[in-house]
């Protein structure tokens, strides 16, 4: 009875490791490889799959977790990301640098992940750090430290074409960090600050040139505004003299037409003015300084004549 029951527990077990062994269920986004007696059988798609316990066995492939080589069973489908340690490159002017760098792709083919490379994981890691070196050795240190789309887009296109005959995609490369040595920082330092200084001192010039340009065009808008304003005065005050003048004409114009209705039209009326001039002059003479001698010029004809108009007019 014990034996029997004994056997029982043994074909149950038996038949648990079998069943176990015969259905595989497959995540999605996975996949396995299915050797039947060493040799390749079938790729298991997502969900449940069986298979033949102890003659189809999935092949072991080594694979990247966490930054450390495992074995697994299992190959990932999704997009997956290495990122490799730092390591030392030379640039065209030989200065050495670290680059760490990043590196997405994908298995699109996992016949060939598996069976056309031994060591995927390792064997993409060395192709970047040589390629990358490559790269870097085209290039100087300025173009380096400023052209890192231009050393991502060449690595990854230098990746996808190696990598293509293993079965992977990659997407897309990007450079972590470029470090250059502590002597070089240093330098570039220097430099910009360096730089910084030319920028401002020509900044500087530059905004005392551009003052005096701008106070010497005030100045000269300045002396033309105001000869312009002496002009319009000198115009302004010559139209007013002349105005005046010819007020003064007027006014004398309409004095000698009163004078010639006052002293009639038998009297010429220059005499009149004449005279009325002549005695002004002789009180502005008499009212003068007495100390002082006054000649006046003698033209006997001229101040006859005078005398004599003055008479007449009197006389009229």
């Amino acid at each position: 009875m014990e034996f029997v029951t004994i056997l029982l527990v043994v074909i149950i077990v038996l038949a648990a490791i079998i069943l176990k062994k015969t259905i595989v269920i497959i995540p999605q986004s996975e996949t396995k490889i299915i050797e039947r007696l060493g040799r390749y059988y079938n790729t298991l798609e997502p969900g449940i799959n069986v298979i033949i316990p102890f003659i189809d066995q999935a092949k072991t492939l080594v694979a990247m977790s966490r930054g450390h080589y495992v074995y697994t069973d299992s190959i990932d489908l999704r997009e997956q990301v290495y990122d490799f340690d730092r390591q030392n490159v030379i640039t065209k002017d030989n200065i050495q640098m670290e680059i760490n760098a990043l590196l997405y792709f994908q298995i699109v083919d996992p016949f060939k992940s598996v069976y056309e490379i031994n060591n995927l994981p390792n064997a993409i890691e060395k192709l970047t750090q040589t390629t990358l070196r490559n790269i870097i050795g085209e290039m100087e240190l300025d173009q380096t430290l400023t052209s890192r789309d231009t050393i991502n887009t060449k690595l990854r296109a230098v990746l996808d074409d190696a990598t293509n005959k293993w079965g992977i995609k990659v997407n897309r490369v990007e450079l972590q960090d470029i470090i250059p040595p502590a002597t070089v920082l240093q330098a570039m330092e220097k430099q910009m600050q360096a730089e910084r200084n030319k920028r401002a001192t020509i900044l500087t010039s530059e905004g005392e040139k551009q003052a005096i340009i701008l106070q010497s065009e005030a100045d000269q808008r300045a002396a033309v505004n105001r000869a312009e304003a002496a002009k319009q005065q000198a115009i302004l005050q010559a139209e007013g003299e002349a105005q005046a003048r010819i007020r003064r004409a007027e006014a004398e114009a309409i004095a000698i037409d009163k004078i010639t209705e006052a002293v009639g039209k038998s009297t010429n009326p220059a005499n009149y003015l004449l005279a009325q001039k002549y005695i002004q002059a002789l009180q502005d003479i008499a009212a003068g300084d007495k100390t002082k001698t006054v000649y006046l010029p003698y033209e006997a004809t001229n101040v006859l004549g005078s005398i004599g108009g003055i008479k007449d007019l009197f006389k009229e």
